[in-house]
């Protein structure tokens, strides 16, 4: 048997993803740029989609830039905030993804952008009055970028409340939503919010495609110059099988989300409680409570035991795909940035287990019991 507990890394893309990119790929080949009707045809589709994921989320379809993906969203939305927004000082965390903390190092070190971190909580939890204190005392145009949930360890940013702030202060506002968007309801209409950012693999569509959204009120020139695609914003010819297959996956995810959330909702907590019973010592990183954590992520801090250093290899060889963090780092000897900046204990071994909708009791019944055999041994 195997099991696959690694979907904040990616997620298997659905039947009907794969079925609506295999037909896209073989009726619509034209360019979207060109006139002609192949050509019109295509650029159909691209603003077909563009409308439908608009209404899931309660934005203009003109708000909705399609990219490559997260990586590329987030990139977009801090320079270009730095840019051509007047920004010049950045209020975030020292746990982000390296899609916006590496963003962030660029803008400080090429474009003298001042960078801040608010306080966060052992759980990860912003601290909301730093941050209005650090709002009110900048002199500057601010942009706040957190995210909505750390990809690590799942702790949950209100973002209603980090919005309301944002305004007051008149600061823009960025969150990398990448591990949330569509798993959670998103209405654009009544947050204070400028940028959110989306990859379909993260909802079992393809890799290699995302979006930004950016507030119709907000000006902005390409990160990626060399053509006129996605309105003037995003140069490169579109990507229309991967667009069809995110907005698939979209669809299918906003469709089933209460019964996703109470399938995985229910899976997460029967882990936590067979690793509570059966292993002495085990300790649930960030937030555990519904309402403050992310229902696909468990990050579990293991006991000091002799094989500890290789409890991820010897996991694999038993067939269970987990992490130790972000796959985006995933071959890095550093350690985990999250866990440092919340002062985890890292000289115990942690796993991130992270669960979707085709995730079984079975397989989480076989990483139990393969657990309690490797930390016993």
């Amino acid at each position: 048997m195997k099991a696959y507990l690694d979907n904040a890394a990616t997620t298997p893309m659905a039947k009907e993803v794969i079925e609506s990119m295999t037909e896209s790929m073989s009726i619509i080949f034209g360019n979207p740029s060109s006139l002609h009707s192949f050509g019109r045809e295509a650029k159909s589709i691209i603003e077909n989609a563009r409308r439908t994921i608009g209404k899931y989320i309660h934005a203009e379809p003109k708000e909705i830039i399609f990219t490559s993906g997260g990586t590329e969203a987030d990139n977009m939305a801090i320079i270009c905030a730095v840019r051509d927004l007047s920004v010049k000082h950045i209020i975030s965390s020292s746990i982000e993804h390296h899609a916006v903390e590496h963003s962030l190092k660029n803008v400080k070190e090429n474009l003298s952008c001042e960078i801040s971190h608010v306080n966060l909580d052992e759980k990860g939890n912003v601290d909301l009055n730093h941050l209005e204190e650090l709002l009110a005392n900048s002199k500057e145009k601010v942009l706040v970028s957190l995210m909505h949930a750390n990809n690590e360890i799942g702790t949950l940013l209100p973002l209603k409340e980090v919005g309301q702030l944002c305004k007051k202060y008149g600061a823009y506002f960025h969150s990398d939503t990448v591990q949330t968007l569509s798993h959670y309801p998103f209405n654009l209409a009544e947050l204070d919010i400028d940028f959110i950012t989306c990859s379909a693999h993260k909802f079992h569509g393809p890799k290699g495609v995302g979006f930004l959204y950016k507030n119709k009120n907000i000006s902005m020139t390409p990160l990626i110059e060399g053509g006129a695609q996605e309105r003037g914003l995003r140069g490169g010819t579109e990507n229309i099988a991967g667009i069809v297959g995110l907005t698939k996956a979209f669809e299918l995810a906003n469709a089933e989300m209460n019964d996703h959330v109470s399938k995985v909702q229910g899976l997460k907590t029967y882990m936590i409680n067979e690793l509570h019973s059966k292993i002495d010592g085990i300790d649930i990183i960030g937030e555990v409570e519904p309402l403050k954590s992310l229902y696909t992520v468990l990050n579990v801090l293991f006991p000091k035991f002799a094989k500890q250093g290789m409890l991820l290899f010897m996991l694999d060889l038993e067939g269970i795909a987990c992490s130790g963090g972000s796959a985006c780092t995933a071959g890095a000897n550093s350690g985990s940035h999250v866990l440092r900046g919340i002062k985890t204990d890292v000289t115990r071994q942690n796993v991130r287990f992270s669960f979707s909708k085709y995730t079984t009791k079975k397989e989480i019944d076989f990483a139990v019991e393969k657990l309690v055999k490797i930390i016993n041994s």
